[in-house]
């Protein structure tokens, strides 16, 4: 059995079950039920009450505050990850001056936080420069890999979604690092992204040859 897979459906599974209706939510702990103990704690759900051990993040606009714990959990991916195509993790001060860009140009930039603690963050930016791009906008989405499995990525993806389509901008592209990086395309799929294409070995980076996967949604579509 891929155990990676068969977590990330308990995952999906218990994140419609926190955040459906009170009817979708009766059919999920049904299903929940199904799940074998060790495995519900391990996606975060009291197997006894079938509700979150961990309190759900609070989401909120990122303050130049919040900049020493965004440039943290970056660096990490950075370093360590594919998300990312940089290959030396920015220092404060070039984090601090992307996000005076983007706050100029009122994109949304927030973050997830638990008890004082910022966990991830989510920003959209310009997907290209040239002006007839301006109602294009890309996403970026990173969070603490110490928090990964709790639904943080979908909580911020979902608020910058909702953020976006009250601008002026019609689509959002992601752009993600590394073809087998299944929770992210899994993640934006099921908030309506679609799969547009892959670039195959455009980056190297860890001594390997990286994909980037491009995914499409539309905003706005309701005005």
């Amino acid at each position: 059995m891929d155990v990676a897979r068969e977590i990330r459906e308990f995952r999906a599974e218990a994140w419609r079950y926190l955040t459906g209706s009170a009817r979708s939510r009766w059919r999920q702990k049904a299903l929940l039920r199904e799940i074998e103990p060790h495995h519900l704690i391990d996606i975060g759900i009291d197997p006894f009450t079938m509700k979150p051990l961990t309190s759900p993040p609070a989401l909120r606009p990122a303050t130049e505050a919040d900049l020493e714990s965004i440039q943290r959990i970056y660096a990490d991916h950075v370093a360590h990850g594919l998300a990312s195509f940089e290959e030396t993790p920015p220092g404060i001060e070039e984090m601090r001056s992307r996000f005076r860009t983007l706050k100029n140009q009122s994109f949304p930039y927030i973050v997830a936080e638990r008890e004082g603690r910022v966990l991830g963050y989510s920003y959209a930016g310009p997907y290209r420069t040239r002006s007839a791009y301006r109602f294009t906008i890309e996403n970026s989405v990173y969070v603490d890999r110490q928090c990964a499995g709790q639904g943080i990525g979908r909580a911020l993806l979902t608020e910058l979604i909702v953020l976006c389509e009250k601008g002026s901008w019609r689509q959002m592209i992601a752009i993600i690092g590394n073809s087998g990086n299944n929770a992210s395309i899994a993640l934006h799929e099921s908030l309506g992204f679609r799969l547009v294409g892959v670039l195959r070995e455009v980056g190297f980076k860890h001594d390997q040859w990286v994909d980037t996967v491009l995914m499409q949604r539309a905003l706005g579509l309701n005005r």
